[in-house]
């Protein structure tokens, strides 16, 4: 691979916190550095990136976590996501003539993809069961940001110009005088500081139940929508058993469906069993990189033939996980491909009888570590703001199927396919942790994992380094998707793999986003962390 590192890797050891933004990282930080655990500056720098990335990401949107106790060498999973309204269906989906192409909602931006917000909740129930710092204190950092205000990061100032229409006529509160935010200008959202005080204040009830859930009722049946305050009132999170995988001498984890980080796990187990010589050259030649993406991609094509089908909400549709995730089932699957061409007609397969979204990595003093995502989907949402609270909503159900006999179709206080996953890796002989880790973006992020994970198992890369190399995507997340190969994969490698059947898409400059943001922190087993962040994002890894 011809792509150098352009940073290098952070080393800390008593805390550190890596994200998209260097103030959110720094506010994580800071909770660290006053006592707080991993937990506590992880919800403080979910918050802060509300701030500062709301493009990305907020309290109008969702949240997934895996946390390892240290002590206990046990990982959680925290399914903060929200629900369908119960008065939303595929008939009434009809009957407004929105039932799209592919059965899906057509108007992305339509207040019916607004799906309950699951965030405000997640923050207080993970804080609930790991943190050990008061919510108004794990806050207050970011209730700086959005009193006081911050310059603007450069990519993010990118990514709020493409809605700047769209928030100029629905959240103007995210705008300066109709326009977004340039970079380096200072901007000020002190609804959004008024909405975490509430929070801090009152809990997750001042929210759903509160001024705030009223604003947000108001606000989506305005647009048409069908949520109620009783939808509101009904939302929980809930904490799941977490799914894994072996790979190598490590153990990969995800939370479980209705997150798409199955997709990873499957791509990974039918990868285990490849010859080690293809996936771990001793050097990347034309040929062998060439064969080592070929692999690669032809995974992905079967987890996503897999995932599209299976991933749904597990309390109306479960996913068989046993079967899916066995190596019995992957040495099946892996036999689909072929080594000399690449397959575009991979269907699921029956393993039973008859992106934009905020990502970071958190490991405390202790070896705690949160691997948290948080997400509004697409960029700002619906676009949709809540007047007076600072923030936009979620656009989750766009992600509903609107065919009936779908597992992941759409019905009344159901959850939607998920796109945003985090990740976890912990050495398989003694169950310590190894990695917290995950690249956001949509359907990019299982395929991210994968590609991350190996770079660090198979290929021994630093955590900086294996994130500054470039990436393929299968787009748009599908078996028979294009394959976009970014800046970095030589025109030889992407032209071999043309030549095998794969229609390449060469991705430069800006597109290089659609690749995804990631962050990882290893710790070493004497207690040093090393952390790298994504270049394709504006953040960086901060350690003390």
């Amino acid at each position: 691979m011809n792509f150098n590192s352009r940073r290098s890797p952070v080393y800390a050891t008593r805390g550190m916190v890596s994200s998209s933004q260097p103030l959110a990282s720094q506010a994580g930080l800071s909770i660290l550095m006053q006592g707080g655990n991993a937990a506590d500056a992880a919800v403080a720098t979910a918050a802060a990136l509300n701030v500062t990335e709301p493009c990305s990401t907020g309290i109008g949107g969702d949240v997934f976590v895996l946390y390892y106790e240290a002590a206990s060498k046990q990982i959680t999973a925290l399914n903060a996501s929200g629900r369908a309204p119960a008065a939303l269906s595929i008939a009434q989906i009809d009957r407004d003539g929105l039932h799209g192409a592919n059965d899906v909602i057509s108007d992305p931006y339509h207040a019916h993809c607004v799906t309950v917000p699951g965030a405000a909740a997640g923050w207080c129930d993970f804080i609930a069961r790991h943190g050990t710092m008061p919510l108004g204190d794990i806050l207050a950092p970011a209730i700086r940001l959005a009193e006081q205000g911050f310059p603007v990061a450069p990519l993010a100032a990118g990514q709020w110009l493409k809605k700047e229409q769209a928030l100029a006529e629905r959240a103007p509160a995210l705008t300066i005088g109709g326009r977004s935010p340039r970079a380096g200008q200072l901007f000020r959202n002190p609804d959004l500081g008024r909405t975490f005080r509430a929070l801090a204040e009152g809990g997750k009830a001042a929210y759903y139940d509160g001024e705030i859930g009223r604003a947000i009722v108001k606000t989506v049946q305005s647009y048409d929508g069908v949520m109620t305050q009783d939808d509101l009132s009904a939302h929980h999170s809930t904490w799941d058993t977490p799914i894994s995988t072996t790979y190598r001498d490590m153990r990969v984890w995800e939370c479980p469906p209705n997150g798409q980080g199955l997709a990873a796990l499957i791509a990974l187990n039918v990868l285990e069993g490849v010859d080690p010589a293809i996936l771990q050259p001793t050097s990347l030649s034309a040929k062998s990189e060439t064969q080592r993406l070929h692999y690669i991609i032809e995974a992905l094509r079967i987890a996503f033939a897999d995932a599209r089908w299976f991933i749904a909400d597990a309390a109306t549709n479960p996913a068989p996980l046993a079967q899916l995730l066995s190596k019995v089932y992957a040495a099946e699957r892996r036999h689909l491909i072929n080594p000399n061409k690449a397959t575009l007609d991979i269907q699921r397969g029956a393993p039973v009888a008859g992106s934009d979204t905020v990502y970071f990595s958190v490991v405390d003093g202790a070896g705690n570590a949160a691997s948290f995502i948080n997400s509004n989907y697409m960029g700002f949402g619906t676009n949709i703001g809540v007047a007076g609270w600072g923030f936009t909503l979620q656009n989750r159900g766009h992600n509903f199927s609107l065919a009936a006999d779908h597992p992941n179709a759409l019905a009344p206080r159901k959850r939607p396919y998920h796109t945003i996953i985090p990740g976890m890796i912990t050495r398989e002989a003694d169950g310590s942790l190894f990695a917290p880790f995950g690249v956001m973006g949509g359907f990019m992020q299982p395929q991210g994992h994968a590609q991350v994970a190996m770079n660090l198992i198979d290929l021994g890369m630093s955590p900086q380094a294996a994130l500054d190399a470039p990436r393929i995507c299968l787009e748009p997340g599908a078996a028979n998707g294009a394959v976009l190969v970014e800046d970095g994969i030589s025109f030889e490698v992407a032209a071999a793999l043309a030549a095998m059947g794969h229609v390449t898409v060469p991705v430069h400059g800006d597109g290089r986003g659609t690749f995804g943001r990631g962050q990882v922190i290893i710790r070493q087993p004497d207690g040093v962390l090393i952390g790298g962040s994504d270049p394709r994002a504006d953040g960086c890894a901060m350690g003390f």
